[in-house]
C-alpha cells in the first residue's frame, strides 16, 4: 500500500493501522467479486477490527471502497515511479507502462483487479496512474513527440486501451501477455503520432528490472 509519514505517537499508530486494515479488507473484497454489498459487519470482521471502529475512520462503505480504490491505483502509481525511473522518453514511458501492467497481473493480481473493476472510474483522477500518464502525455505533446491535439483526449485513449489490456489479462490466460502489450503500446504510440518504424522499435525496448 501507499507509504506516508508514520503517526507520531501509540494512538495515532493504531489509528492509523485500523484504518490500513479497513483498506485492505475493502480492496480484498473488490478484488476478489467488485461487489460491495458486503455489511460492515463482516468488512470489520475480515479486517479483524471491532464493529465501532468502522465509524472512527468512515461514515458508509461507500466512503470505504472509494479510499480502496484510490489507495490501490496509488499503489499502482507508485510501482511505475519505483520501477520506471530513468526513462526520458515519453513515448518509451508510455510503452513501458504498457508492458508492466501485463506482468503486474501476474506478479499483483489483487491491484490489478482492483484495476480492472474500478479503474474506469477513475481514468481522469488526480491521483493514482492517471495524473502521471497525463503528465507524460503533456510532456511528449510539448517535446514534439506525440503530436495528440489534446492531452485529456489523449488520456481517454490510453486508459480505456490499458483497462482493456488489464481485463484480456484476466479473461484470456492463454494469450501471451508480454506479447499483447507490446503489440497494444506499438498501436497506441503510433496513433499519439509516433512513426511507426519508431513506435515498433520503442514498444520493444529491453525493460527495466521489475523484481
Amino acid at each position: 500500500m501507499p507509504t506516508s509519514a508514520p503517526p507520531s505517537n501509540r494512538f495515532e499508530r493504531r489509528r492509523a493501522e485500523t484504518r490500513r486494515a479497513l483498506v485492505r479488507a475493502a480492496r480484498q473484497i473488490l478484488a476478489e467479486s467488485g461487489d460491495t454489498s458486503a455489511s460492515i459487519q463482516a468488512i470489520a470482521e475480515r479486517a479483524d477490527v471491532g464493529f465501532g471502529s468502522f465509524y472512527n475512520h468512515f461514515e458508509s462503505k461507500t466512503e470505504l471502497f472509494e479510499a480502496a480504490v484510490q489507495d490501490a491505483l496509488e499503489e499502482f502509481g507508485q510501482t511505475f515511479d519505483e520501477h520506471l525511473t530513468g526513462i526520458d522518453d515519453p513515448a518509451e514511458l508510455v510503452a513501458a507502462g504498457f508492458r508492466f501492467s501485463a506482468r503486474l497481473a501476474e506478479s499483483h493480481p489483487e491491484l490489478m483487479q482492483v484495476l480492472r473493476r474500478r479503474g474506469l472510474g477513475h481514468l481522469y483522477s488526480d491521483n493514482g496512474l492517471a495524473v502521471r500518464a497525463l503528465r507524460d502525455l503533456r510532456a511528449g505533446m510539448a517535446s514534439g513527440r506525440f503530436t495528440a491535439p489534446d492531452a485529456t483526449v489523449a488520456l481517454s485513449a490510453l486508459g480505456g486501451t490499458l483497462l482493456s489490456l488489464v481485463e484480456l489479462r484476466f479473461a484470456r490466460p492463454d494469450v501471451d501477455g508480454d506479447d499483447a502489450a507490446a503489440n497494444l503500446a506499438e498501436m497506441v504510440l503510433r496513433m499519439l503520432g509516433v512513426p511507426p518504424d519508431d513506435a515498433h522499435q520503442v514498444a520493444r525496448r529491453p525493460l527495466p528490472d521489475l523484481t
